[in-house]
């Protein structure tokens, strides 16, 4: 079996940018693509600093996330451990920009030239419209590799059978081949040198490999980095520390603040009606906001009128399965306030719950964004989900006397889902400060932490008490706890999808000397470590 690998050659790298420069040559990407580049990587403190020059671009895993949550199956892995993009069929949703750590995606919605809007004749003549408005990324120059196997070349050994960038580095510090042959030459370069390879710990299993030093050299230190250390790599860290995610913006973050609060409150109109309370209202209401946010998502997409490919890989992408899930639960939903029948409609309730699930599992499989990807995610997005919508159903209460029966039960039940939701919101926080995360993240939470303390759950609980001993004001006094709970949940969670969600950044766990020395400590900026 065959696995085409490149290896950076850390200690020969001297930064030059050649590599970028064939890349952008080769493939006429645009002026802010750039499939291949070179980070400028300091260390230490001074007089003790360090300078690193790190190639990086699409590093094709050999379990590649971005292929996983892909909901149309425009990004593929070839046998020999490619991986593709087909843009036909991408929809522009970017949901693998998000997934991929190693920031190695592009999209850009419009023609974007060197000097200006007029563009030179070469950038014309070679503009690609097919990769405007999806997503786009190196592909170890898969044509050249194709074409060399055709011919009977070695990728790696043959110039034209191997990729733009190894071909034009004058430090020789890049190569390419085949990591499965033990004679080809990234394997006897791996077996004379240690290694090591970007962000290990996510098991993405890389098909980018670093050198750092000879295997025979005396071992490097092996020592976390203190925060001291990490911290230091901010004397350059333009480009290597996190930085905000693009793409996801308040179009998307609508799908989670809408979604979740109308599946909320559709689950609790259904527990309402089993008590004999007229729903109609809060059900058309709830069904209105889930539409409303999968419409918004319409918006976002560069290719909207390609959306129906969401549908298409439902066996692996939870973006295809909330569109399945969303494709049922419309038609039950509106059957069963329709008919009125309590099994129908507890039916649909489940599915709306099984949607808010769905919401939950895609910020979890974004495994770029650190503030996403902590599993316990999950329980906070449901539990703010469930929360809001009782918060809605109390202050529908207050306008529409029908429901005003299932007032006092919920607003009880609103003080339990709002302690439940800060105590998922915890646990959530403290996972993500003793497991580690980018310090900017860190930050906007932690600013976070008392206003949503306070308008989330102390006043809310005020308000409940002060209804349930006022019963005259009780309805208004509901109302305002619900419109409380209902609030702040849209707001963390906007903050959490479009404020707090930076990448993952690089690291290095070594950073090679050149000459004489030993490797230096591992850097890791941006980030605060536990």
């Amino acid at each position: 079996m065959t696995r085409w690998a490149m290896i950076a050659d850390l200690e020969r790298c001297v930064g030059c940018q050649t590599c970028t420069a064939a890349c952008r040559h080769a493939n006429a990407t645009s002026p802010a693509v750039q499939w291949r580049s070179v980070l400028d990587v300091e260390a230490g403190s001074f007089p003790n600093v360090n300078r690193t020059f790190v190639p990086v671009g699409c590093q094709h895993c050999a379990d590649p996330p971005c292929m996983h949550v892909c909901p149309t199956t425009a990004t593929r892995q070839r046998a020999d451990g490619i991986v593709t993009i087909d843009y036909d069929i991408c929809i522009g949703c970017a949901y693998c920009d998000v997934a991929c750590p190693y920031q190695a995606r592009f999209k850009i919605t419009k023609e974007d030239f060197a000097y200006g809007d007029e563009g030179m004749q070469n950038e014309i003549e070679r503009e690609d419209p097919a990769r405007l408005g999806v997503a786009q990324k190196c592909t170890f120059c898969s044509d050249r590799i194709d074409f060399g196997i055709e011919n009977g070349l070695t990728p790696g050994s043959d110039s034209r059978a191997t990729p733009a960038c190894v071909n034009s580095c004058i430090a020789d510090a890049l190569h390419f081949g085949d990591v499965e042959d033990p004679d080809s030459n990234v394997s006897q370069l791996l077996r004379a040198h240690k290694s090591f390879r970007m962000h290990a710990e996510l098991a993405t299993e890389p098909g980018f490999h670093y050198l750092y030093d000879k295997a025979a050299a005396a071992p490097a230190p092996d020592i976390a980095p203190a925060l001291a250390d990490a911290q230091a790599g901010r004397i350059r860290s333009r480009g290597v520390e996190p930085w905000h995610q693009k793409h996801w913006d308040w179009k998307a973050s609508a799908n989670f603040l809408c979604g979740g609060a109308g599946t909320g409150l559709f689950g609790f109109a259904t527990i309402a009606s089993l008590g004999g309370t007229p729903i109609l209202a809060p059900g058309l209401a709830a069904l209105a906001l889930i539409l409303c946010g999968l419409t918004l998502l319409m918006f976002k997409i560069g290719r909207p009128l390609r959306f129906l490919h969401v549908l298409r890989q439902p066996q692996r992408s939870w973006m295809s399965r909330e569109a399945w899930v969303a494709g049922l639960l419309f038609p039950l939903a509106l059957f069963a306030l329709w008919s009125g029948r309590p099994t129908v409609l507890v039916a649909a309730a489940i599915v709306a719950l099984l949607f808010l699930f769905c919401q939950g599992m895609i910020l979890e499989q974004s495994k770029g964004i650190p503030a996403w990807r902590n599993p316990r995610v999950i329980a906070f997005i449901m539990a703010t989900g469930f929360a809001e919508g009782c918060g809605l159903f109390l202050l529908l209460a207050a306008f529409l006397p029908a429901l005003g029966s299932a007032a006092k039960p919920l607003a009880i039940a609103l003080v339990v889902l709002a302690t439940i939701r800060i105590w998922t919101w915890w646990r959530y926080l403290n996972a993500l400060a003793s497991e580690g995360a980018p310090t900017r993240t860190l930050e906007i939470f932690t600013a976070c932490r008392l206003w949503f303390f306070a308008a989330g759950l102390v006043l809310p609980v005020v308000l409940v008490a002060l209804g349930l001993i006022l019963p005259v004001a009780g309805a208004v006094l509901f109302a305002l706890a619900g419109l409380s709970v209902f609030a702040t949940g849209w707001a963390i969670k906007f903050i959490l999808i479009t404020r707090a969600a930076y990448n993952q950044g690089f690291a290095l766990p070594h950073t090679p000397i050149r000459g004489s020395g030993v490797p230096g400590p591992a850097v890791k900026p941006g980030w605060t470590l536990p």
